[in-house]
């Protein structure tokens, strides 16, 4: 069997490059000489690398390069103690999938090893008052986590940091894999640093977030845009910068709601109002485990859904990162 017809099997009983749909030789997206190809580069200041960065009119491997050189010298966007966060107004939404859907999205994601039971956990939908509140920009990258673990003295070491080494040339990339609670320490850690009142969203605030209130399937639009996100249908099969898929971007201003790493929430999961409590593989392997969305690039465009509900299953392809929520 090969390893692309290996995805339309359950991907958790598959090796983790037969769930991404690899071979068992290399794949380098990016090429060996990336940044030999891009070295001009080196040249530019930091001003000049955020605008390649950020530009849909760069090819994404140019796009790459321009992170890589601001993680050495510093991305002038990324602040431990200011992160950059995007007001959004709340309201009455609606949120959560009609179950008339499930079969329907079942089908369209079965070729990469979706199952029904994955996509009846969306259902059905449901009406939630949400109050207005401030979401990151970005998820929290290994930069500033690095900060909480010096001030604290934590030994949550990203399972990511080879060795519980610090990635220095990643240090604009989102931070992944640690526990939720990490998470939650460093929320709680940088609010008490900054006197605000910092947490994880809700599962429903990053739903509206994602979808910005309208249903929409993905944070740009109705169909998956393999340009849109760091996925493993196009991306580097690695993390990337925070930020470099500005296709992506909602139009409230906010990067990497799909893909890139998965983001935890401040909820465990629980069956929706009126819904059926499932009892799938991470329920099961797991039991009460935290949510958590958007999809990341060890994983297919199924995750990077709005209404994707995922945890941690304890896997190397499962990329576990947060981004923060602040109260107003």
């Amino acid at each position: 069997m090969s390893a692309n017809d290996a995805v339309s099997i359950n991907p958790n009983l598959l090796s983790p490059r037969a769930a991404m749909g690899l071979p068992e030789a290399l794949v380098d997206r990016l090429g060996a000489d990336v940044l030999v190809r891009h070295a001009d580069l080196l040249r530019y200041d930091a001003t000049e690398l955020v605008a390649i960065l950020e530009s849909a009119d760069v090819a994404a491997d140019r796009r790459f390069a321009a992170g890589s050189v601001l993680a050495i010298i510093g991305d002038p966007r990324i602040s431990v103690e200011q992160p950059s966060m995007i007001k959004l107004p709340g309201g009455k939404v609606k949120l959560g999938l009609a179950p008339e859907r499930v079969e329907e999205v079942t089908a369209q994601w079965r070729h990469v090893g979706v199952i029904e039971e994955w996509i009846r956990k969306e259902c059905p939908e449901y009406t939630v008052e949400i109050a207005p509140f401030a979401i990151a920009r970005f998820p929290v990258t290994h930069f500033e986590f690095r900060a909480f673990l010096e001030d604290t003295d934590s030994t949550w070491l990203p399972s990511s940091w080879h060795l519980g080494t610090y990635p220095v040339h990643l240090a604009n990339h989102p931070v992944w894999t640690i526990p939720p609670e990490a998470a939650d320490a460093y929320a709680a850690w940088l609010s008490e640093r900054t006197g605000r009142a910092f947490r994880l969203p809700t599962e429903a605030e990053w739903e509206y977030a994602a979808s910005q209130g309208d249903g929409r399937e993905f944070p740009w639009g109705a169909t998956f845009e393999a340009e849109c996100a760091n996925t493993v249908e196009r991306g580097p099969l690695c993390t990337t910068p925070v930020g470099m898929y500005p296709l992506g971007r909602t139009s409230t201003g906010i990067d990497d709601l799909a893909g890139n790493v998965e983001e935890y929430t401040a909820d465990l999961y629980h069956a929706y109002p009126g819904g059926e409590h499932i009892a799938d593989d991470l329920q099961l392997t797991q039991g009460n485990y935290r949510v958590a969305r958007g999809g990341s690039f060890t994983r297919y465009g199924d995750l990077a859904r709005c209404r994707r509900r995922h945890g941690w299953y304890r896997s190397p392809i499962y990329a576990m990162g947060f981004r923060l929520a602040e109260s107003l």
